[in-house]
């Protein structure tokens, strides 16, 4: 027998292959085991706000199929899973005595997980806030800062001792952008001063959090996921070049800064909004988060012009919507560009001085279902992972410390505000029976992460 090829592409001794996962898009059973209502049981329940007014009560039906997912984990070959915690779960209102039935549902997933050979990759917040919480103020108030605290702290109490690695936050820039400025995503709220007040109380809140799981997990490695998009001048002139670095500065930069202790980015031509955003005497410290690793959440690059105000009142716009169209495009209408992978890495990289990185979700959108021999040929997820991992393998070697990467998503599930119109996951799930098939493009990642490298193709 000949031996196998070597791949054209080796990735660093230890690399962690993963898949992710959140909450609410797949674990479904949304009043059971003491379960609180979330802002986005609330968001989907109300008619019109999401596509074919689909929700999560029931979606991929993982809280009942934890073992069967934690096997279809290690049949990929994944050495690394991350997944989201409900905090309604542990807090049905968001404060108050934790409940013991959440907490052992997600320390028996870790304790399968482990087993297995599988890093937990615990994310404590995924978008779906407390509504108890929401109706209180939500992130627009410092008491939800207390708040998550407080939940931060219970988990790492119980969970701190066999996880090694957390996230804080999934998408800062995402959640609050759609949930508080847009209102396209729960909790539905629009208002440039909501977004103000909202970002700023979840800045403090990333230091304020990273110093309770610290106290509670001291030797667990904390970061946070951050979504990230190269922001390119829509046309060959300076004030797009300097409208790009302004959105850079509010849609990048406008999380990761204060965590690393400068403050925020001066990107508002007539000044930071302190008064919109309660910014408050020592609340600059308060928001240091000296992270262990910065979580790389990428879709896409950002085409950016100038325009006076804007969303963010920072004399820009995302101009993306009229396209670059450049690259062709996934089912949901996102251009594929994989060398924005490799360009936020390396500014990651320059910027805060070689910082560990893990790419803690990467995936495209499609509409592919079984064929008549049962199998989901998704050739175009594969190549999309094929050409973003070697985007990755780019950086690496340009001297990015990227130390692992999670296809989003393991499995196909509730797409927020698009409900369940495309699909995302490398394992197909039948949302009448929960039954689940692997795709084509899972078992390519299969191959990638037990040859721990890639062949371009």
């Amino acid at each position: 027998m000949l031996p196998a090829a070597m791949p054209e592409v080796t990735f660093p001794d230890g690399f962690h292959w993963g898949a992710a996962t959140a909450a609410y898009p797949i674990e479904g059973a949304w009043q059971e085991d003491g379960k609180g209502e979330s802002i986005w049981d609330r968001f989907c329940h109300a008619p019109g706000r999401v596509h074919d007014d689909g929700c999560g009560d029931v979606a991929s039906d993982a809280y009942h199929r934890t073992a069967e997912d934690v096997a279809l984990l290690a049949e990929l070959q994944l050495t690394s899973y991350r997944f989201s915690i409900a905090w309604t779960r542990i807090q049905p209102g968001g404060r108050g005595t934790p409940n013991a039935k959440g907490l052992d549902h997600y320390a028996r997933l870790v304790e399968r997980l482990l087993d297995a050979g599988i890093r937990p990759l615990v994310t404590l917040y995924h978008w779906d806030l407390p509504q108890r919480l929401e109706d209180a103020g939500g992130w627009t108030s410092r008491d939800t800062l207390g708040r998550f605290c407080d939940y931060a702290e219970i988990v790492a109490a119980s969970l701190g001792d066999r996880v090694s690695d957390f996230l804080l936050f999934d998408q800062p820039s995402v959640f609050l952008a759609a949930g508080y400025r847009s209102g396209s995503h729960a909790p539905g709220r629009s208002g440039l001063d909501a977004w103000l007040a909202a970002s700023h109380v979840v800045n403090l809140a990333q230091g304020q959090a990273f110093q309770a799981v610290r106290a509670r997990a001291g030797r667990a490695r904390i970061g946070s996921a951050f979504g990230l998009s190269p922001c390119v001048p829509m046309r060959d002139r300076e004030e797009d070049e300097e409208a790009a670095e302004r959105w850079h500065g509010v849609s990048n930069a406008w999380f990761l800064d204060p965590a690393f202790g400068r403050g925020y980015p001066d990107v508002h031509p007539r000044g930071l909004p302190e008064q919109a955003m309660d910014v408050r005497s020592g609340d600059f410290e308060r928001m240091r988060a000296p992270y262990d690793f910065i979580g790389v959440s990428y879709r896409t690059r950002t085409g950016v012009e100038a325009a006076d105000g804007g969303p963010f009142d920072v004399d820009a716009v995302d101009a993306a919507p009229r396209g670059l169209d450049a690259g062709p495009r996934t089912a949901d209408g996102c251009e594929v560009w994989p060398d924005g992978l490799r360009d936020v890495l390396l500014r990651l990289t320059s910027d805060y001085d070689a910082p560990e990185l893990e790419i803690t979700d990467v995936g495209c959108a499609d509409r592919e279902g079984p064929d008549g021999a049962g199998v989901v040929r998704d050739a175009g997820r594969v190549d999309f992972h094929r050409v973003h991992l070697a985007a990755a393998a780019r950086a690496i070697d340009a001297g990015a410390r990227v130390v692992g990467h999670h296809a989003w998503s393991l499995l196909d599930g509730f797409g927020w505000s698009r409900g369940y119109r495309e699909r995302q996951g490398l394992v197909w799930v039948d949302f009448e029976t929960g039954e689940r098939t692997v795709k084509q493009s899972g078992r390519f990642l299969a191959e990638v992460a037990s040859a721990n490298g890639l062949d371009c193709g």
